[in-house]
């Protein structure tokens, strides 16, 4: 069984634990479970809105593109372990570990 454990920069968030199906993207995941995720382009890897990062089962996600580092490289404090959730497609069983930037101070959807 997949499944994926949200944490937020945002303090007074809990933490959340979801199901998640093979095939369907972090942000998809997120997005079915009511948990928002900025994702101004809509998903097609074309902003950094989405950034988050992904903290344990970077072996289970498609692998990072070079225009998914591209848009990284733009977002607000990426690290090591950034991704844009919009293009980690889940691709194996496991649990993931990701931590949602403070969405507070992104303007759109």
């Amino acid at each position: 069984m997949n499944s994926i454990q949200f944490t937020f920069e945002e303090k007074d968030r809990e933490t959340i634990t979801v199901k998640a199906e093979l095939g369907d993207s972090i942000l998809e995941t997120a997005l079915k479970n009511g948990i928002e995720i900025h994702h101004n382009c809509g998903g097609v890897c074309a902003c950094s809105t989405c950034h988050v990062y992904l903290d344990q089962g970077e072996d289970l996600v498609e692998e990072i593109s070079d225009k998914e580092e591209d848009f990284i490289d733009r977002a607000r404090s990426p690290k090591l372990t950034s991704r844009l959730s919009c293009q980690c497609e889940i691709l194996k069983e496991g649990l993931l570990h990701v931590e949602v930037p403070d969405q507070t101070i992104i303007q759109g959807e």
